[in-house]
């Protein structure tokens, strides 16, 4: 039997970015969330004296990794005591994502649950084994066949965060529900807003969220947006050593390591708060000068405190918005890729050069 999956939604927008390069001033693409600045000079450093990696690395991540992990938990975080046995470095996130599913046992009768608004990933895991996908922001309602819960917090595409009460209450129903709950929090570091522009946001392992143990709770990270590593395929996962020790398990059959040189690259990265600093730096210059051009042009702002996105909307159809911005040059995302709540929205990425910001301002404003 064919394996049926949901249709690749960026396919959709081909027409769209056609009409955005025939602008005179060439296409100024927001659609999308992948950097475009350099990768930080301690990383390539790290990486290249890396480069002499004849044997096969390790899975479980060099301990060396898997210390400056658990570190950055501590440092960043405010997550202490975690060890070997809890901390695991992916392929990315994207991977561990739409496979988290199926390596812990879901199948047919199962349900996945995922925010209302979702990256499309969410609910591939579950087409993947058969379950059955769920958007719910709601902990009440998630019935009894929940297996595996994903928050995501900042949210993509809303921007929106979870305070520590909305996080220990969806822990909460899932230990009654015997579910993995899982957040996934790349976005951590990128906070706009109120104590969000200073600190991380809330990681679903912080003590005033878990209590004093780790039960069924794991985080997802990616250092693709904090650290512009995203060709680097740079991922971990931490939290429940019992979850963490069925992912490795799974991973060393299969043999999803990730290469030895990218180890290297991604301890000096976590090591490392001042290119951080200075990305953040300039996402909220590209954040100030858009934002003000959108809300010139009609555009409304919501949530979006922190992320690499504006959750924006004119209380129109998505694709309406989509086409008036694409006879500008500009290509967004129609918030309907995310679920049936952002119909009315179009999600707007800061990923693109200060030229290309400066240009789409100069749009918008005439």
């Amino acid at each position: 039997m064919a394996l049926v999956l949901p249709e690749f939604p960026w396919d959709s927008l081909s027409g769209h970015a056609a009409t955005a390069r025939s602008h005179p001033g060439g296409i100024i693409d927001l659609s999308v969330g992948s950097p475009v600045d350099p990768t930080p000079e301690v990383v390539r450093e790290a990486l290249s004296t890396a480069t002499d990696a004849h044997s096969y690395p390790q899975v479980a991540g060099t301990p060396a990794l898997r210390a400056a992990i658990a570190e950055w938990y501590g440092r960043r975080r405010g997550v202490h005591g975690l060890d070997d046995s809890s901390v695991l470095p992916t392929i990315g996130s994207k991977e561990l994502i739409a496979g988290m599913a199926l390596w812990l046992g879901l199948g047919p009768g199962d349900t996945v649950v995922h925010p209302a608004n979702a990256y499309p990933t969410y609910a591939l895991g579950a087409a993947l084994v058969g379950a059955e996908a769920l958007a719910s922001d709601d902990p009440a309602a998630w019935p009894e066949s929940s297996r595996l819960i994903w928050l995501n917090s900042p949210g993509n595409p809303d921007g929106s965060v979870l305070g520590v009460e909305q996080l220990r209450a969806a822990v909460e129903r899932a230990r009654e529900l015997g579910a993995v709950i899982a957040g996934d929090e790349c976005y951590a570091e990128l906070g706009w807003e109120g104590e969000w522009s200073s600190t991380p946001t809330p990681c679903i392992l912080d003590p005033r969220v878990v209590g004093d143990r780790l039960d069924g709770v794991v985080s997802v990270y990616s250092l693709s947006k904090q650290s512009n590593l995203a060709g680097y395929r740079a991922g971990f996962v931490a939290g429940d050593p019992a979850v963490v020790a069925q992912l490795l398990a799974v991973r060393k059959h299969a043999g999803l390591m990730l290469p030895a040189p990218v180890q290297e690259a991604m301890r000096a990265a976590l090591g490392d708060e001042e290119h951080v600093a200075a990305q953040k730096d300039l996402y909220r210059a590209r954040r100030s000068a858009l934002a003000p051009a959108l809300e010139g042009a009609g555009f409304r702002i919501d949530h979006s405190e922190a992320g690499l996105y504006l959750w924006v909307t004119r209380d129109e159809d998505a694709w309406r918005s989509v086409s008036w911005l694409a006879e500008r040059g500009i290509l967004v995302a129609p918030g309907s890729f995310y679920g049936e709540r952002g119909a009315r929205h179009v999600r707007v990425a800061l990923t693109t050069t200060d030229e290309r910001i400066a240009a789409a301002v100069e749009r918008l404003s005439s």
